[in-house]
Formats: structure tokens, C-alpha cells, sequence
């Protein structure tokens, strides 16, 4: 599932036509072709706003509130998202890079073709969300929720999985084989539906043997 993510600001296909923020955010703005650079927001509120082919750089967002915004084409680096309030957000055809989202509210979020690279992820809600050809690649993910969420061809090459729940969730075509850990408290718990290497079963064979009721001993 290649979503080709550019590396540079000046690869973005609009970046001709970005110009530069100034102010605070406004919920139910409409924020088209804008490049928000370096700045700090804290505690304002974007709520049901819309970023299209928009551009995050260096941005700090601490306990923003965003819920219902939405987020097309839109790339987003090195960033801070601490504390924020992205529930029912929507993201389609997005990248986030090198960026850390901690404290973060998500459930029930929709992301489709969205890629977070090189990301760090601590005590993010994704609980009922919806995640369809979404790309975790070289990612922290560390109490990460994803109970109740819908997955559908969503990959996590390179990344490692702490603490992460799947209770609930529905997968389907998710491929975890490429992850260099899954720490996942529920066990079993949530991985039908996933794809996952034979080094990987080995790895949980203890936890599914317990799920079942087994007893191993040499």
C-alpha cells in the first residue's frame, strides 16, 4: 500500500500557493493553502474548522480544540499536538512527520490514506475510529486505544507498539508483520482480521495459549 509522502515543503504540490498565518484559529474556519509556521497555540479553539492543502511546520498545539475539523491534503511536520481535542475529525490524503501527539482525544476520528512517519504517539484515544489505508511507518505508538475502531488496510512498518489496545476492534487486511514490537495488554484480543509473521505468533503463542485455556510445560 505505497501513499507516497514528499520530504520537503517545496515538494508539496501546492506549495506555490501557500501563504503564511497570521492571528489565532477559528472554529469553522476555512483555512485554504495556508502555511502555519513555527507558531504556539494554546487553549483556542479550531472546532469544525477545514484545512485543505494546508501546511503545518514546527507548529506547538497545546490543548487546542478541534473537534469535527477537517484535514484534506494536509502536511504536517515536526510538530507538537499536546492535550488536544481531535474527535470526530476527518484526514484524507495527510501526512504527519517527525511529529508528537500525546494527550491526545481522537475517538472517533476518520483518517483514510494518511501517513504518520517517524511519529511519537503517547496516550492517544482512537476509540471507535475509522482508519482505512493508513500508513503508522518508523512509529512510537505508546498507549495508543484503538477499541472499537474500525481498521481496514492500515500497516506499521518499522514502528513499535506499546501498550496498545485492540479490544473491540474490527480489522481487516491490517499487517502488523513489518512492526518491530507489539506490545498489546489485551492479548489476543482484537487481532482477527490482522496479518501477522510466524517469528510474531511465537511471540504471543503465550498469550493466546492462556486464552484458551493450555498449559505448557517442558
Amino acid at each position: 500500500m505505497p501513499l507516497s509522502v514528499p520530504d520537503r515543503l517545496t515538494d508539496l504540490p501546492y506549495a506555490h500557493l501557500l501563504r503564511p498565518h497570521t492571528g489565532p484559529l477559528r472554529s469553522d474556519e476555512r483555512y485554504d493553502t495556508v502555511h502555519f509556521d513555527g507558531g504556539e497555540y494554546t487553549d483556542q479553539s479550531a472546532a469544525g474548522a477545514t484545512f485543505l492543502e494546508c501546511a503545518f511546520t514546527g507548529v506547538a498545539l497545546s490543548g487546542v480544540k478541534l473537534r469535527r475539523a477537517r484535514f484534506n491534503e494536509v502536511w504536517a511536520q515536526a510538530g507538537r499536538w499536546v492535550g488536544c481535542d481531535l474527535s470526530d475529525t476527518e484526514w484524507q490524503d495527510s501526512a504527519v512527520t517527525g511529529g508528537v501527539l500525546a494527550g491526545v482525544a481522537a475517538h472517533g476520528s476518520a483518517l483514510r490514506r494518511t501517513v504518520l512517519r517517524g511519529c511519537k504517539l503517547e496516550a492517544v484515544n482512537l476509540r471507535g475510529a475509522v482508519l482505512r489505508d493508513v500508513v503508522f511507518e518508523d512509529c512510537l505508538l505508546r498507549d495508543v486505544d484503538f477499541g472499537e475502531a474500525k481498521l481496514t488496510d492500515v500497516s506499521f512498518p518499522g514502528s513499535t507498539l506499546e501498550e496498545v489496545r485492540l479490544r473491540g476492534a474490527r480489522l481487516t487486511g491490517v499487517d502488523l508483520r513489518d512492526a518491530v514490537r507489539l506490545g498489546l495488554p489485551d492479548g489476543h484480543q482484537g487481532l482477527r482480521g490482522a496479518i501477522i509473521s510466524s517469528p510474531q505468533l511465537l511471540e504471543l503463542a503465550p498469550q493466546f495459549a492462556h486464552a484458551l485455556g493450555i498449559t505448557v510445560k517442558d
